[in-house]
């Protein structure tokens, strides 16, 4: 049985970190590369010496993953990483937002999620590992940038969950929560609103968030933060209100209540 890694979100970014990295898992033998770019997923598949292969999906749609559980029953493959990595999010208000938009954060962010780990689970044995995307942004409501924020936080509350209803199966499932990145995500998510987040304190490099994510799944923890600041801001979030934490973000982002 061919022993694979599923990597959604794989086309570039922290997705384009993880496909690396697991490049150099030993036992690994093939990594399907999953994201709506088939250009650039067919680039790295040829690259890769056949190591790879690209499977062009958009994981916001219902029938796509369907798709992907099929194929993967199909191939009688042994899924021993899942990285759900995909996800979309928009700065604004609630007002500066349209109904698409909104839905599509939360179709991605929440139902991708659980839908793709569902779909790959019966290909999982003991000693597959899950990891699923959250985001520093899941540890407190923050306006203006909310329901991105809320579909972070049930990412990280259902991962820790899920890892406890895995582990008879010896499956392990860790929820990642980085802070901000050097990534497209921040130039993607602008839309021009007047109240949006411009203060983006401590970027760091996708390439150490995912080596971090990465060791600390194999020790099978349920919580993946790299940083001096981001932990500080996790532990911050969990002693103090959230009204004062909601402030804080405002005041960090030079933004007042309408």
């Amino acid at each position: 049985m061919k022993r694979i890694a599923v990597v959604t979100g794989a086309s570039s970014g922290l997705g384009r970190e993880f496909v690396k990295l697991l490049e150099q898992e030993q036992g690994i033998q093939e990594i399907w590369l999953i994201a709506r770019s088939k250009d650039k997923l067919s680039e790295m598949a040829q690259k890769s010496g056949g190591r790879m292969r690209a499977v062009p999906l958009d994981l916001s749609v219902h029938e796509n993953i369907q798709k992907l559980g099929e194929l993967l029953k199909a191939e009688q493959v042994s899924v021993r990483y899942l990285v759900n990595n995909a996800g979309y999010g928009k700065f604004g208000a609630y007002s500066d937002l349209s109904a698409e938009q909104s839905r599509n954060m939360i179709d991605l962010n929440i139902s991708g999620v659980v839908e793709t780990g569902l779909v790959c689970l019966p290909s999982m044995h003991r000693g597959s590992r899950i990891l699923n995307i959250a985001s520093l942004a899941s540890t407190a409501p923050l306006p203006y940038l909310n329901i991105y924020a809320a579909t972070k936080a049930f990412v990280r509350n259902y991962s820790r969950a899920l890892n406890i209803e895995l582990k008879p199966r010896g499956i392990s499932v860790t929820a990642v929560c980085p802070g901000w990145m050097d990534t497209g995500f921040i130039a993607n998510a602008q839309t021009g609103a007047k109240d949006s987040p411009t203060v983006f304190a401590a970027i760091t490099k996708p390439d150490v968030v995912a080596a971090k994510a990465l060791r600390d799944a194999k020790c099978g923890r349920e919580l993946s933060v790299y940083g001096i600041f981001p932990k500080l801001t996790y532990a911050a979030a969990k002693l103090l209100p959230q009204q004062f934490i909601m402030r804080s973000w405002m005041m960090m982002q030079n933004m007042k209540s309408r």
